[in-house]
């Protein structure tokens, strides 16, 4: 049989059955679950009751369903189940063998069940807003742990880029300037030797004074900028470092570490190299060691600094506020993710200690 045209392309009629069906969302199968489990409770406790007789009530323990249904049901839940719990008290004592069931009995259990419902479901409801609150308020904390340390991160890398282009500046121009000057005034002392001048002696020291200008204004700027950190990575710079607060402050200062150890991260890297250097120079200036010792290791994906050194030692209790030097060395190891620790050696002296996590290189 051949359906006609016209009737093959009508749209398909949906019927009222399909429209209840589409409509009616199925019940979730917790929720089944849950009306299921407090059912089973309300139907035990009144077989229970039922054996016990009408003699002894048992209508303290229909709580247990009606609370189960309240707590994880919601109020209407509780309501109803408040209102079964009831049906079937009643339905026991009249199985039990009572004759008539007094109605102040039955209002007074249910006004009581519907108390305890609304009761049970305040508090579910203020602790679901206390919880959406903590929730709220710990994502918000979050955010603004993320972005101090995103701006942390952005002010250390222009306080960073700012060292070194005052490095830069001191070593490119300011040294520059002070080495001709220093050639003038040698050019001069010679013309002054020639002939045999009485201003010998203070051209001289007119020199001198110059040399020792380029001298510091050198230290200052490997102070601000290293260029060996650039080039030759970490260990080398830590080397330059030990090698020139040796000469700078005339404190032996040694370096101690594996060639093989990378630090690719040069972020870590500026950040370890900075707390090295401030660990030395507050050695020296504060405990008047005999000797400071810098080491670098790499084990178990961590990367070490250690700065040692033999004077008076830490001072057991800190001083509050802390020192600038402490703080930046804290706060430089915070920004790479670093443990740091600062403790008294056993034989004297003070112990710098900076751990930071390291991912393995692809080879």
């Amino acid at each position: 049989m051949q359906v006609p045209a016209d009737v093959a392309t009508l749209p398909h009629v949906i019927s009222d059955e399909e429209v209840v069906k589409k409509q009616a969302p199925a019940l979730p199968f917790w929720r089944l679950g849950l009306i299921v489990t407090c059912t089973s409770l309300a139907l035990i406790v009144g077989y229970l009751d039922y054996l016990t007789g009408y003699e002894q009530s048992l209508l303290l323990f229909y709580l247990v369903s009606i609370a189960t249904a309240t707590w994880f049901g919601g109020f209407a839940l509780g309501l109803a189940f408040s209102v079964f719990c009831v049906v079937i008290w009643v339905a026991s004592d009249v199985f039990a063998g009572i004759r008539s069931v007094g109605f102040w009995n039955v209002g007074m259990a249910l006004s009581a069940y519907f108390v305890f419902t609304f009761l049970l479901a305040k508090l579910r409801s203020l602790l679901d807003d206390l919880e959406y609150r903590v929730r709220e308020r710990t994502k918000a904390l979050h955010r603004e742990m993320t972005e101090r340390q995103r701006l942390d991160r952005e002010i250390a890398a222009v306080a960073d880029r700012e060292r070194r282009r005052l490095g830069q500046e001191l070593h490119d121009g300011l040294c520059q300037h002070l080495t001709g000057t220093a050639l003038t005034a040698q050019s001069l002392l010679d013309k002054l030797e020639h002939r045999a001048a009485p201003e010998i002696g203070e051209a001289g020291k007119v020199v001198n004074y110059i040399e020792q200008g380029i001298d510091l204004s050198r230290n200052l700027a490997r102070g601000f900028f290293s260029p060996e950190l650039d080039a030759e990575g970490l260990t080398f710079a830590l080397r330059s470092l030990a090698e020139n607060m040796t000469e700078r402050f005339q404190v032996p200062c040694t370096f101690s570490g594996e060639e093989m150890v990378r630090v690719s991260d040069s972020t870590v890297a500026t950040q370890l190299y900075r707390i090295a250097q401030e660990a030395v120079v507050n050695a020296v200036k504060h405990a008047r060691p005999h000797s400071v010792g810098i080491g670098l290791q790499k084990s178990n994906r961590h990367v070490t600094l250690r700065v040692d050194d033999d004077g008076i030692g830490f001072p057991p209790r800190l001083p509050e506020p802390q020192g600038l030097g402490l703080r930046l060395m804290s706060h430089g190891a915070a920004l790479v993710g670093a443990d740091f620790k600062i403790s008294r050696n056993p034989n004297g002296g003070t112990s710098v200690i900076c751990k930071v996590p390291m991912e393995e290189e692809a080879h």
